[in-house]
């Protein structure tokens, strides 16, 4: 980024149903696409942008952070012969561009160091399940419909044994070149309006981590394994058949957490840093 750059901080939510999720895909209709478009519509210019987590085809998001870089000239530009400030207006003509499955309710300069993706503590993920027999229609793009009643105290007991630092390649699809150690920071299972809702934050989660989570906590709550499995897994360090990855449909990203202003910059550079994991010999694991 140059000195005649602005970093912008877009605050997104969107309706995940008929995306091939966030990455640009040719042929493919994506989040980052539509999101690309309207802002080169109107900004007039060609932009790149960084995500906090890119979610997969059919996941959903309320609260998901995007940074793109602009020339300070074409921010101010913005409102034209508006008296709106550039902030204001930027909303409001993406409004007008977006399709109504995708919106930006913030737009402002972002403070110096921040990267949406980098600079980021933590994600916050929701996953809702309905096994009512009583199921509203109106919920099926974002409440998953699952036919067998749910145990939702075993599966809270068996989510809280993941808690901490560990390498999650039991719960994620590798990447090459990419860690699977996580910490998984907070993690509950209980009801809401009669709905299962299971809710997760980590650092940072792998390809199909939340959902693959989701698809052992399931297993727990249907009485098909005990409530000490999910751990088992865990710690076995491999993919394990017996473990499903739950549908996108329930699936959110709720919330992105970034430290205060000044600590932007040194987060990013700590969450740039490979990671590993170290164990002493009572087995104990530790970041190294």
């Amino acid at each position: 980024m140059s000195d005649d750059d602005l970093r912008l901080r877009l605050d997104v939510a969107y309706d995940g149903t008929s995306f091939s999720g966030w990455a640009v895909q040719p042929g493919r209709r994506t989040v980052q696409g539509e999101l690309s478009d309207a802002l080169a519509t109107v900004l007039r210019t060609p932009v790149t942008l960084t995500v906090a987590g890119r979610t997969d085809a059919g996941v959903h998001a309320r609260g998901q952070v995007v940074h793109l870089d602009v020339p300070r000239a074409t921010w101010e530009a913005v409102p034209g012969r508006s008296d709106r400030a550039p902030e204001e207006a930027l909303v409001t003509r993406l409004a007008g561009v977006l399709p109504p499955d995708v919106v930006v309710s913030r737009a402002t300069p972002a403070a110096a160091g921040f990267d949406a993706r980098f600079s980021a503590l933590w994600r916050r993920y929701s996953y809702r399940i309905d096994d009512g027999a009583d199921v509203d229609p109106l919920t099926r793009a974002w409440v998953l419909r699952h036919r067998r009643p749910l145990d939702a105290d075993a599966m809270h007991e068996a989510v809280r044994g993941l808690l901490g630092e560990h390498d999650f390649l039991a719960y994620c699809k590798p990447r090459d070149g990419a860690t699977t150690i996580r910490t998984l920071q907070a993690a509950t299972v209980g009801r809401r309006d009669g709905q299962v809702e299971v809710g997760v934050r980590a650092d940072a989660f792998c390809h199909s981590m939340v959902r693959s989570l989701v698809g052992a906590l399931l297993a727990v709550g249907e009485g098909r394994r005990p409530v000490a499995w999910p751990r088992e897994v865990l710690l076995a360090g491999r993919r394990d058949s017996g473990v499903a990855v739950a549908p996108p449909t329930g699936l959110v990203l709720e919330e992105v957490g970034y430290p205060a202003d000044a600590e932007l910059a040194a987060r990013a550079r700590t969450a740039r840093a490979v990671r590993v994991l170290r164990t002493d010999d009572d087995g104990a694991a530790h970041q190294g």
